[in-house]
């Protein structure tokens, strides 16, 4: 097990071990594992990834209601759908931060989220985006929003590290079919609030991104919210508008697949559509429940390269994956050996990497919300560890309060004494240790840290190891808190942008 001045060690060494100097030549030796496309003049497969926004796995193959998503659906009939795979943090910058660089965003200072956008902050010495060792190798990269006319994705990218040069290439469609091999991403604008003209505060309701025209297939008297919510009009209405937004990504994801075809890419273009985060509730983003980690991931494999054992079309693949592990497996695919000390794993082909046991998640500062958070998940148990005393459901965060309107809807109920069961229970702080049993239990809202059940006693001592062990071996920096002044502007500006309820008194009051 390495110590933490050991890790720090190796990153000081790791600009004389990079293997970053690889031609496109020497990169086609690497190849033969990936398969040759017929008729292609490169060995190498286009590459595009088809990002949304805060889902659970809610599409309908994975059996979810009140959702139509052909698009997404025909993509795991002909490609594998993924149903064990977590992401590393449940808010889109550190998460993103992660899978960009194939590293954890607790190993690289990239954990608080919209951290360092105004700084001199770098990345640890040879941590690099991918999409530079893909460049590097000769693949074309671009981050599109536009296919034609049509709006496809938002360009976003949302990195806790702005420093390190140009990220992509090219934000043009029509550029990809001149420049293969492609890796080429694209960001849907679901599901999202639509909340970037920055006018929150003086709206009654904040809208949902596109909610105007998305498929109607849910509605308030169809939907069943979770069990830790009430069952109120306000729910009912929220929860309809989440799914409709997962018909309406479908949508235009449909256009993309489309005109995939039309330009004759799609046999020689590997499609990867997952999340970034879990889903778009008050108890999914920004806390390290499965609704806010565990995210959908299918992978479409072209026809014109040989497909690696993993994949067999139409399957499910219940391996447990982390979010990370795409990040070394697009290299795989481009046939970019993986950069050395990359915690990524590679999960596909002849030399993948031995399936994890674990997968691990982390959350720190949200905007200006100090909460730390662990979570670690095998493919039953999940283990939540929360070291912030007093933090929960209930702390304040102003995005949150503001558009999520089931919160304030639970504050009013709980005064008035008319919540009861799981939603009450959300309410309280969290546990120190919260373990839940996610076979018997798919809401986790029975605690089972406290059973004196053999098989849970048994459980929670190995989650509990597995996260201590990972915590020192990865070198988690969340132990050390930003400074107070790091946050402060962060209140500030989350007030001009969503309000303040009235409910809250600021510390510096609450002390007077």
């Amino acid at each position: 097990m390495l110590r933490k001045w050991e890790i720090a060690r190796l990153w000081a060494r790791l600009p004389g071990l990079l293997v970053c100097a690889l031609s496109v030549g020497s990169v086609g030796i690497l190849t033969g594992c990936v398969g040759a496309a017929e008729g292609s003049s490169d060995s190498r497969p286009n590459i595009l990834w088809i990002v949304g926004e805060n889902f659970d796995l809610d599409l309908g193959c994975y059996g979810a209601k009140n959702v139509r998503t052909p698009n997404l659906d025909g993509l795991a009939d002909s490609g594998v759908r993924y149903s064990n795979v977590f992401s590393t943090s449940p808010v889109c910058a550190p998460s993103r931060s992660a899978f960009l660089t194939g590293m954890y965003q607790t190993s690289t200072d990239t954990h608080n989220m919209r951290s360092h956008r105004d700084d001199d902050f770098r990345l640890p010495p040879g941590v690099r985006p991918m999409t530079h060792w893909l460049a590097d190798a000769g693949y074309f990269t671009a981050n599109i929003s536009k296919i034609g006319q049509r709006v496809v994705g938002t360009g976003k990218l949302d990195l806790n590290f702005v420093n390190e040069g140009p990220i992509y290439q090219s934000d043009d469609w029509g550029a990809l079919k001149k420049h293969q091999p492609f890796f080429a991403q694209i960001n849907t604008p679901e599901a999202e609030y639509d909340i970037y003209d920055r006018k929150s505060a003086e709206k009654p309701r904040v809208k949902w991104v596109g909610e105007q025209w998305h498929p109607q297939v849910a509605t308030p008297e169809n939907v069943t919210p979770p069990p830790y919510y009430p069952d109120d009009l306000v729910t009912r209405q929220e929860w309809a508008r989440y799914l409709n937004s997962v018909s309406g990504m479908d949508v235009r994801i449909g256009w993309i697949l489309e005109q995939l075809e039309k330009d004759g890419l799609a046999d020689n273009t590997v499609v990867i559509f997952f999340a970034d985060n879990g889903r778009l509730e008050a108890r999914g983003i920004h806390w390290c429940f499965d609704s806010g980690l565990h995210v959908p991931m299918i992978i479409r494999w072209p026809t014109a390269f040989a497909s690696p054992r993993q994949i067999r079309p139409g399957t499910a693949d219940h391996r447990v994956i982390s979010l990370l592990d795409l990040t070394a497996t697009t290299l795989w695919m481009a046939g970019v050996p993986r950069p050395r000390l990359m915690q990524s794993r590679i999960f596909l082909g002849p030399d993948a990497d031995r399936p994890r046991t674990y997968a691990f998640s982390a959350r720190d500062r949200i905007d200006e919300t100090v909460v730390r958070q662990r979570s670690v998940r095998d493919r039953r148990y999940h283990y939540i560890r929360t070291f912030t005393a007093g933090a929960g459901f209930t702390t304040l965060n102003r995005y949150k309060e503001k558009c999520f309107l089931v919160k304030p809807l639970m504050r009013r109920l709980l005064d008035e004494g008319k919540l009861h069961g799981p939603a009450a229970e959300l309410m309280k702080p969290f546990a120190k240790e919260q373990l839940y049993d996610t076979e018997s239990d798919r809401y986790e809202v029975h605690n089972l840290a406290a059973s004196h059940e053999p098989r849970h006693r048994l459980a929670l001592a190995r989650m509990r190891a597995a996260l201590d062990t990972w915590i020192t071996e990865t070198g988690d920096l969340g132990e050390k808190l930003e400074p107070a002044e790091v946050v402060v502007p962060f209140e500030k500006e989350m007030d001009a942008w969503f309000g303040t309820p009235k409910w809250y008194v600021p510390r510096a009051s609450a002390t007077q």
